[in-house]
């Protein structure tokens, strides 16, 4: 459960960015962002270059749902023990060396792959990338939780959103430029290097410490119980069974133990707190072109700056937490969310004007990138620690799923009521996020919850 509101001095928040399990998740960050665009928007750009039609490309776009499914093979990657890599390195780092093969694996594969009629081998190849990088998220959530206490979930946050975003800088910027001086070929097999960032990391930290699988099943009451009712069945029937109730059973039941009737209302929570921000992505990049920027502008404003303003978001989110605690900092960044899509009803009014562009990314990208790292901090402290890969991805796939749905309408919105009406109600849908933070904050929610 969320840690109470605990005020540090300004010079000990700050500290906190120089312990090392904060540190650490600067470069895993990267290696979660790096594979993102190259089964995306840089693959597409590479496709469209090499004269794939426009139909087939979009297709590429299904392979994005894997990262919203990916909570159907968490419970593998919470408690399969991987052979030889998970006794050498450890569950959550056995899982990660795994995935980063897989991903680096991809990338070459793509890299020696003419698009060109081979559009079936490009699709194979992108969604082994996408798997990968799939499972390295979870194996990745899992560690970071697993890693320190919950007054340093935050700061983790953070860095891990910092080096997020220089992974898609790097997959974005960096292969194009790489892509234009050399050979698509060339900016591929340079992004396969670039995995060795994330795998050093995982060789260089240790593994967090936690207990062993057969420790944990043996504590809980269902497996207990349904090994006493299989006493006489084979052996391999009753290890099969223990395994899925604590893999697949217990992760979801403990969730509503520990949390009993308030445990809804925290889905509910999870699953409105992103939702005015993901309702309106998808018209933005449409408003600034219809109110006549050029390309040139809605690159250089919203991406490079954008991404800066993000960055700089997460890290003064951490920083908040540290300071004042979740609780409070969950109310400022719904709420901060909400408004700041205000912004783009008053750029929608005003038309070609680069100063209320410039003010509405640098509001719109704090506001996202503090209530990103403050939510993740709160997701974090929901997690129990005996179940931290499949419980967080269910919350990951719960916080984004309802806003990416409704975001599918927007254009028949816009195309009803225009831009200042669409981005109005997108605000509006922040409003339930901050009154159940508000309700968080004060306690309600979890008054009476067991303590992890």
């Amino acid at each position: 459960m969320p840690t109470p509101s605990v005020h540090r001095s300004w010079s000990d928040a700050l500290a906190i960015y120089l312990r090392a399990p904060v540190l650490t998740m600067l470069f895993l960050g990267f290696s979660a962002g790096l594979p993102f665009l190259l089964v995306f928007s840089t693959l597409t750009a590479w496709l469209r270059s090499d004269g794939v039609e426009v139909a087939a490309i979009g297709f590429f776009a299904w392979i994005g749902m894997l990262y919203s499914i990916k909570f159907f093979w968490a419970p593998v990657v919470d408690r399969l023990a991987l052979p030889g890599l998970t006794r050498w390195f450890g569950q959550r780092r056995g899982w990660m060396l795994l995935a980063q093969a897989l991903i680096a694996l991809g990338l070459v594969g793509l890299a020696l792959t003419d698009p060109v009629g081979h559009l079936a081998q490009v699709a194979i190849f992108s969604l082994l990338v996408a798997f990968g990088s799939a499972t390295q998220d979870i194996a990745i959530d899992a560690f970071r939780i697993e890693s320190a206490p919950d007054d340093m979930q935050a700061a983790m946050a953070s860095t891990y959103i910092v080096g997020y975003r220089g992974g898609l800088i790097a997959a974005g910027a960096g292969a194009l430029y790489v892509a234009s001086a050399v050979s698509w070929e060339a900016a591929y097999l340079c992004m396969a290097a670039l995995v060795l960032v994330g795998t050093l990391t995982v060789l260089i930290r240790p593994e967090p410490a936690r207990l062993s699988l057969t420790s944990q099943l043996i504590h809980e009451p269902r497996v207990r119980a349904f090994l006493r009712a299989t006493r006489g069945k084979p052996d391999w029937v009753r290890r099969l069974g223990a395994w899925v109730i604590g893999a697949i059973v217990c992760p979801f039941t403990d969730f509503f133990m520990r949390y009993r009737r308030q445990a809804l209302w925290l889905l509910v929570f999870v699953a409105v707190f992103r939702i005015s921000d993901l309702a309106m992505a998808s018209m933005a990049n449409p408003l600034y072109i219809d109110l006549g920027f050029s390309l040139d502008t809605i690159a250089s404003v919203t991406n490079i700056f954008g991404i800066a303003m993000s960055i700089l978001g997460g890290l003064l989110g951490g920083v908040l937490v540290a300071r004042y605690g979740v609780g409070t900092m969950l109310v400022f960044g719904a709420t901060a969310t909400a408004l700041t899509n205000l912004l783009f009803v008053l750029l929608a009014s005003t038309g070609d004007n680069l100063p209320m562009l410039v003010v509405t990314i640098i509001g719109d990208n704090l506001s996202n990138g503090l209530a990103s790292a403050v939510f993740i901090a709160f997701l974090s402290s929901l997690t129990s620690r005996a179940y931290t890969a499949t419980q967080y991805a269910l919350f990951s796939s719960l916080m984004t799923l309802p806003g990416k749905f409704l975001s599918g309408f927007g254009g028949l919105v816009v195309d009803f009521q225009g831009y200042a009406s669409f981005f109005l109600v997108a605000s509006a849908l922040g409003v339930p996020a901050i009154l159940l933070a508000i309700w968080i904050r004060r306690g309600s929610l979890l008054k009476g919850a067991v303590a992890q």
